[in-house]
């Protein structure tokens, strides 16, 4: 690796790539930059698995928890942020390090974005009761009958994605997939950079989300969760969807079993993990494949 290029890795939940992102800064002198889209939800360190206070005194790291969990943080407001620690980055003689596994990220780090007009907030605002109201299937539903193309690319359970496909169509008259197709500004172009995909059997990758989650609990993700919930959010804004919240809720509120809530958020773990590898194997092929154990 050549030491002035920035360094981007991507991998599914639970895979390891954090400790990865925290050896190679230790390594190569370099600022560990989030590109994970829950764990920049400052309410949320557990359940997102952020990098705990001892990790981030061995290196410094930034873009974790800097968003209060009322708000919808998005790929756009990402980019934005990521340009000024690039900058801060040169400045202060680090080399970059971007780690997560939100591919939309990565996606619009080396692609750039396009130019999707603001949407009003009355649309905004319906959308998001309808997401409430009517669930994950039926929302998918209304989505596919307006869109087939947006849905069949999105999981009905995607809810955060689903409505932001029905509020640009309602908004912009068009699907989100036209705007996509735009193109956009890259921040990084692929050969500015050194890109690994962390690499794991699927059946291990499956294991360690079981015993991680584990630990959640035992480092207090109840807790954690009861924090949220108290804060009295909108169900809609994407912390709230975060990986076991739902099942923790459930559990609160006596819908639940504490058994039957633990086998929900790890299915529900291993069943988005599952939905990165084939993302990420899909649009990742080029990138350098760091096998971990």
């Amino acid at each position: 690796m050549t030491t002035e290029r920035p360094i981007l890795i991507a991998g599914p939940t639970g895979s390891g790539k954090s400790n990865l992102a925290l050896d190679l800064a230790e390594r190569h002198g370099g600022l560990v930059i989030n590109a994970d889209s829950m764990q920049v939800y400052r309410e949320l360190h557990i359940l997102t698995a952020r990098p705990s206070p001892q990790h981030e005194g061995r290196a410094p790291h930034t873009l974790y928890g800097h968003v209060p969990a009322g708000e919808a943080y998005s790929a756009g407001r990402w980019i934005e942020d990521v340009r000024a620690t690039l900058a801060e980055a040169a400045d202060r003689g680090l080399r970059p390090i971007i780690v997560g596994g939100t591919g939309l990220y990565f996606k619009a780090l080396l692609e750039g974005l396009s130019t999707i007009p603001p949407i009003p907030p009355d649309i905004r605002a319906h959308w998001r009761a309808e997401a409430v109201a009517l669930g994950p299937s039926r929302l998918h539903a209304v989505l596919a009958e307006r869109d087939q193309v947006m849905a069949a690319r999105l999981a009905t359970a995607d809810t955060q994605r689903v409505t932001r496909a029905l509020e640009v169509l309602a908004a912009t008259g068009r699907s989100l997939a036209d705007w996509q197709r735009e193109p956009g500004v890259p921040v990084l172009r692929p050969e500015e950079t050194e890109r690994l995909l962390v690499v794991i059997e699927r059946s291990d990758l499956y294991a360690r989300c079981d015993l991680r989650f584990d630990a959640m609990l035992a480092a207090g993700a109840l807790a954690e969760v009861e924090a949220l919930v108290a804060l009295g959010l909108d169900p809609a804004v994407p912390a709230m969807g975060a990986l076991g919240v739902g099942p923790l809720r459930a559990m609160m509120a006596g819908t639940m079993t504490r058994d039957q809530a633990v086998a929900q958020a790890k299915a529900e773990t291993r069943q988005y993990a599952k939905r990165q590898l084939t993302w990420l194997r899909r649009h990742m092929s080029s990138w350098k494949a760091h096998l971990t154990q």
